[in-house]
Order: structure tokens, then sequence, then C-alpha cells
């Protein structure tokens, strides 16, 4: 509904709600939306994945401008589709990137501390954008959102190969084509994070199996990053099969490993605040899930394709 009380003309934007063959009372909830608001369109998404349901709603909207809103946020303002049109007329860009903070709970539990470390510079990619806060022309391939039209015509739509990090790799294309990104927080949009280990573990898994894939089809993006969640993977699940090989080994990743443990306990200890002392310890635990499943994920992302190479 927060889209639908956007301060802007109701005939100048459509909203596009790709249904994943949804089997809960998604669809009646829009039918009935729709018959109040025109703008308002109901298609089927039988890929049931994200990167099908961005080509649905890319395929068929008829304006010039197009922005992905996912169902899991929360607009800041009416002015969200104002913002959009202006940063486009006052940047020249044909795409634009936004930050995606989280909506972060008061209360000391495991969504919190989910959203509060994700927050952090130790939670998330140190090369993307999506906490930044300072306007300007960027790489488009961590938070790029909105595009126009052209970029369909020019380099087609999103792989549906993928089901995870799809956004990832339109953005890379959309990079190489040689369109302009342009940053602003004026169109930031606010997610929830996870409320549970399991869903973060989940999470992170398919968007490790998404690095992977990602990887494969375009190999020259491989980075130092990527590979220290990789070893750190297989460090915290092996490392300690060094002590049949060599003590020296052995004592270096003991103190690999500490070292990990002091910059783990500090960063929980600078964002703890006024919470209580268990809270350290879940953003300690929240900390390491976010580390060794993006390692795990792309390890798994990797070994599903070489066994589906071998059969």
């Amino acid at each position: 509904m927060q889209l639908l009380a956007q301060d802007y003309p109701a005939d100048r934007f459509e909203i596009i709600v790709a249904d994943g063959e949804s089997t809960d009372s998604t669809r009646e909830i829009v039918k009935e939306i729709a018959r109040d608001y025109p703008q308002v369109k109901l298609f089927n998404n039988p890929g049931r994945l994200p990167s099908s349901g961005r080509n649905v709603g890319f395929r068929n909207g008829r304006g010039e401008y197009f922005v992905v809103v996912d169902g899991h946020c929360r607009l800041p303002s009416n002015t969200f589709l104002k913002n959009i049109r202006d940063a486009f007329q006052k940047s020249g860009a044909e795409c634009l990137g936004r930050p995606q903070p989280f909506v972060i709970p008061e209360e000391p539990n495991w969504q919190r501390a989910i959203g509060v470390a994700r927050s952090s510079w130790l939670g998330h990619s140190p090369s993307s954008y999506i906490h930044a806060n300072e306007e300007g022309f960027v790489s488009p391939v961590s938070m790029g959102c909105a595009y126009k039209k052209e970029v369909f015509e020019r380099i087609g739509y999103v792989d549906e190969n993928f089901d995870a990090c799809e956004d990832v790799e339109f953005n890379y294309r959309v990079e190489k084509a040689g369109f302009k990104t342009f940053f602003t927080p004026k169109i930031a949009v606010w997610y929830f994070p996870r409320e549970n280990l399991k869903g973060l573990w989940r999470q992170l898994i398919r968007y490790g199996e998404g690095r992977a894939k990602f990887l494969l089809k375009h190999p020259e993006t491989f980075s130092v990053e990527l590979l220290l969640a990789v070893l750190f993977t297989i460090g915290v699940s092996f490392g300690w099969l060094t002590y049949f090989l060599s003590i020296y080994l052995f004592w270096f990743y003991i103190i690999v490993l500490g070292a990990y443990v002091a910059i783990v306990t500090v960063e929980s200890w600078r964002l703890r605040k006024n919470e209580p002392l268990s809270f350290v310890f879940k953003l300690m635990i929240v900390f390491f899930m976010i580390h060794y499943s993006l390692g795990f994920g792309v390890i798994w992302g990797l070994v599903k394709k070489m066994i589906g190479k071998s059969k």
C-alpha cells in the first residue's frame, strides 16, 4: 500500500505484481486491490524465482523507468517515485542505485543482532554501497535497482538460471555495456533482516551459491574477497587437521583463528551500546554464521556445478 500512497499521479505509474504460483490468498488480495486501483497489474510468474519475477515486470511494464521493489521491505516516504524520476533526470544515468538499510527492532533478540551485524563493516562486503549515504556515480553491481527501458533493449533481461544473485549478474552486464549508474540515498528502501539464525543460514547459502554461479559465468569477476570467504570456511572446518601434519601449521591455524575471534569480539562489543552482555555473544555468533555460510554456499554451488557436469 505504500506504493499506492505515493505522491505521484496515479495514471503515470503502474505496479506489476509477479505472482510465483502462490497457494495462499495473495492473488485474491491483489485482484481485490486492483479493482480499486487500476494501476495495479497481476501477472503470473511460472518460473517461481526472483529472476523470472523481475523479467515478468520488465517485459510487461509500459513505462520509461523500471524499479524493483521486493515484498519484504518498507518505503521511507511517499516521494519515492518522485525521487526516482528526479534522479534519472538530474543525473542522465541509465541506472540508479540505492542504499538498503535494515529495519532493526529495539528488542535485543536474534533479528536485532542480525540487522546490527549485517549493517557493520564486518557484516557485508566492503565493495558494496548498500549502506553508503553519499550521492554519486558508482558501479551498479551491488545495488543497481532502477533502469531505463533502453537498458533491456541493449543487454536483454535477467538470467533466469539464477536463483540468487540474479541482480548482481544483471547489474554486472549493465556496467559492462557502459551504462552510467547514479547512487542516491533519496530512493533508499528499508529491508527487514532475517528473524533467526536458520533464516540467515538459508539466505546466505543461497547467496553463496548464486555467487558461485556468477563466478562461473563471468570468471573475470574472481576476487580476493570471495577467496577469503571460501578459505575461511575450509579453514574452520578442516584446519584442526594440520595438527597431524605439522605443529607449526597447527599453531599458525590457532593464531589466525584467534585473531579472527579477537576482531569479531571487539566489533561486537563496539556495537553492543546499551544492550545486555548476552547481546555481544549473539553478535559474535551472527558474524561467524555470516562468514561461514557465505563460504559454504560458494563451495556448495561449485560442487553442485561439478556434479552436474559429470552426469
